[in-house]
């Protein structure tokens, strides 16, 4: 049964990973979403979807949330009140535009921070500062164990 913090010891061993997009290889390269499928696999096994191809802008044209209602299909939507190490945050970095970066929380309290993965930096874990922090959609838990 895996725990938030499972995922953030999984998620640190990502930092320094290069950005690529579509990618999901530590070490070689991820994308935010390549992050999150890639601490899935080394703590709850087996992916739960085959991932399809997607754009840098994430339908963001059509207005279509398609990683929200990924990830309402395979974590469990949680208050955004209710903070926890290993949580997925969800951030929509324009408003009016979808929601289409996300992180996992690795401290939180007055110090909070998230390790993603984005163009330029790679993966590396930043202070959940305030200007992240208005941009958080959503959060979401990763099951206990995978289905």
């Amino acid at each position: 049964m895996s725990t938030g913090d499972d995922m953030v010891r999984a998620a640190r061993g990502w930092i320094g990973t290069p950005y690529r997009h579509q990618a999901a290889v530590r070490g070689a390269g991820c994308d935010c979403l390549g992050l999150l499928r890639g601490v899935w696999r080394e703590v709850l096994g087996r992916e739960p979807e085959a991932v399809p191809p997607y754009s840098m802008d994430w339908a963001e044209p059509q207005g279509d949330e398609r990683l929200w209602q990924a990830a309402r299909r395979h974590l469990r939507e949680v208050s955004l009140t209710y903070e926890a190490p290993g949580d997925v945050i969800l951030f929509r970095m324009r408003a009016g535009s979808v929601a289409k970066h996300l992180g996992l929380a690795a401290r939180i309290g007055t110090s909070a921070t998230f390790i993603h993965s984005y163009a330029g930096h790679g993966v590396v874990e930043s202070p959940l500062s305030t200007p992240w922090r208005r941009r958080i959609a959503a959060r979401f838990r990763f099951p206990k164990e995978a289905n």
